[in-house]
């Protein structure tokens, strides 16, 4: 295999990869014998074809769209591995040549890592912030927790109230007729939970169990399905259970139940403590976040726009496995939020380009500041993911693998360079907001009456 290097505009370049004819026709044979067990042509038995008479019937190329495929990505893996340049995106892939008897040639265009040009990255002032917490925000935190620990009780006597969690059969009908996906049994809704279609819960409310209700409704002019984008219908619905919380009396024993003291006090002064840590945390982040913010501000770089669609799809990625741990496919996230794959690349879009500055500035202070990372920190990491996966740390460093390793001293670096920055940083009072105009006008003429 050859490989050859051309640099384009914007940090793009043009892998030309050229596999060896040889390669090419062990590629064609591999595929003739995948398939000839599902070939019949008259005259010669299931899977006794001969290649020939089949590239004669069918012609020459018949094999060469599999075969290729099948060749792309060990030759494209091992020119990644053989380019002296950092590739930073997904490749789009050309084929040039594919033809037997002849080398297989196809080109990859990829983004190439950019050049960062740092500005100030020592010294970086932000608005010191001080922690506090407040009796409202104990107040509430003591509320969500009597939230989850609330009982759900049916409820018999009395019609849907908002806040519900209801049992409901379902079926929607546009001009007289049911429509597909608009039928629902034993559905759980929670009454004021913005689950459904804008106007539908609240037309629950006021019902009683056994009630057949009509709801109408108009579905958003952005929703996924075009046949129902923008377009009123009708939903029968029947109320099969009605369930209401309970909340637990706010006393001893409820402290006693949700955590290690024994009364109420003791309980508050410890939610304290853990909100004004959190706080601590957030506004240490929040530093982290404005003092990155204003390094990439004052950085040069050239983001090319292959590298930004590579994050974008990460980040959709990682979005939908989060909601299939949660036990929600992308599909049902798309029919409930009227969203598709295409919006929610471009809703991520800002969040793509900043991960990447971010990443890129940092790794750039990472250089310039010769910090690295050392097997001591290395061991930190692996401590810490042992004991979060209840693992032996010597299981975890042989699953994490020398690639994995590196990677993981990368990080490790760039968290350093993080607190490097943020350590560097001033902390400045935030100025008092200026008078406006007409408030420095009204002073003046009141020291002008005096």
């Amino acid at each position: 295999m050859s490989l050859q290097l051309e640099k384009l505009e914007n940090n793009m370049a043009k892998l030309t990869v050229e596999v060896p004819a040889e390669e090419l026709e062990k590629a064609i044979e591999k595929v003739f014998q995948r398939q000839k067990k599902n070939i019949s042509i008259p005259g010669f038995r299931k899977g006794k074809v001969p290649r020939q008479m089949v590239e004669k019937m069918y012609g020459k190329e018949v094999f060469y769209d599999e075969a290729a495929n099948d060749l792309i990505p060990t030759a494209y893996s091992k020119a990644y591995d053989e380019c002296e340049e950092e590739i930073v995106s997904s490749p789009r892939i050309t084929i040039v040549q594919l033809e037997s008897g002849k080398p297989f040639i196809f080109t990859a265009e990829v983004a190439l890592k950019p050049e960062v040009t740092l500005g100030q990255y020592k010294g970086v002032k932000v608005d010191k912030v001080e922690a506090a917490v407040t009796d409202e925000e104990i107040d509430a935190e003591i509320a969500r927790e009597r939230e989850r620990n609330a009982r759900t009780i049916s409820v018999t006597d009395r019609a849907v109230k908002d806040g519900d969690q209801t049992v409901i059969d379902f079926e929607g009908f546009q001009d007289g007729k049911a429509f597909e996906g608009g039928k629902g049994e034993n559905y759980p809704l929670t009454i004021g939970s913005g689950t459904f279609i804008p106007g539908f819960e609240e037309q629950l409310i006021g019902k009683n169990i056994g009630d057949d209700v009509e709801v109408n409704v108009t579905f958003p002019e952005t929703y996924q399905a075009e046949n129902l984008a923008g377009k009123p219908a009708v939903f029968k619905v029947q109320i099969k259970e009605i369930k209401e919380k309970q909340l637990p009396e706010l006393d001893d024993e409820f402290a006693a139940e949700v955590s290690e003291f024994d009364t109420l006090e003791e309980y508050k002064a410890d939610v304290k403590k853990n909100l004004l840590e959190k706080k601590e945390k957030e506004i240490r982040s929040a530093k982290e976040n404005a003092v990155v913010e204003a390094i990439i501000a004052d950085a040069k770089m050239d983001i090319p726009e292959a590298m930004v669609e590579t994050q974008q799809r990460q980040l959709v990625d990682e979005f939908t496995q989060r909601l299939q741990m949660q036990g929600l496919s992308a599909e049902q996230y798309f029919q409930f939020t009227g969203l598709d794959h295409g919006k929610l690349m471009e809703q991520v879009k800002p969040q793509a380009e900043q991960r990447i500055k971010s990443r890129l500035v940092l790794e750039a202070i990472v250089k310039a500041e010769n910090i690295v990372a050392d097997e001591a920190d290395y061991d930190k990491e692996i401590a810490k993911m042992a004991e979060a996966y209840h693992m032996e740390a010597d299981k975890v460093k042989e699953m994490m693998g020398e690639g994995g390793k590196e990677q993981m001293m990368e990080d490790i670096a760039v968290n350093k360079a993080v607190e490097f920055v943020v350590d560097n940083a001033k902390e400045t009072k935030p100025r008092a907001k200026r008078a406006t105009k007409a408030a420095k006008e009204e002073a003046v003429e009141e020291q002008t009456e005096e």
